[in-house]
């Protein structure tokens, strides 16, 4: 399944809720998967991990949708192959400092 195919599904399951809720509220919804995402990361449970990637995979894809955003065509064109910033594979750049994530 391709990313826009994946929107697509989520646009049909969950469109008509996404619209009542609205775009601040679904955006609320996506951080607070990320933030289970995060959680299930210090805890190391795999299960959990591909679960909760999951969850935000959906829930960016009902945010794209309400926003009129192509989820696939807004990551390709962001990252064509190459890194966009030093257009090489593998990346060159340095790591930006303070981008760390604290465990």
């Amino acid at each position: 399944m391709r990313i826009r195919e994946f929107q697509e599904m989520m646009r049909r399951i969950y469109y008509e809720k996404d619209r009542r809720r609205g775009i601040e509220r679904t955006y609320i919804w996506l951080v607070e998967e990320v933030g289970e995402l995060g959680r299930a990361i210090i805890r190391g449970d795999i299960r959990e991990i591909g679960t909760e990637v999951a969850d935000v995979m959906a829930w960016l894809a009902s945010l794209c949708n309400l926003l009129e955003l192509d989820l696939e065509k807004m990551c390709l064109n962001k990252y064509p192959g190459v890194c966009p910033r030093c257009g090489s594979v593998p990346c060159k750049c340095n790591e930006p400092r303070g981008r760390r994530l604290a465990l």
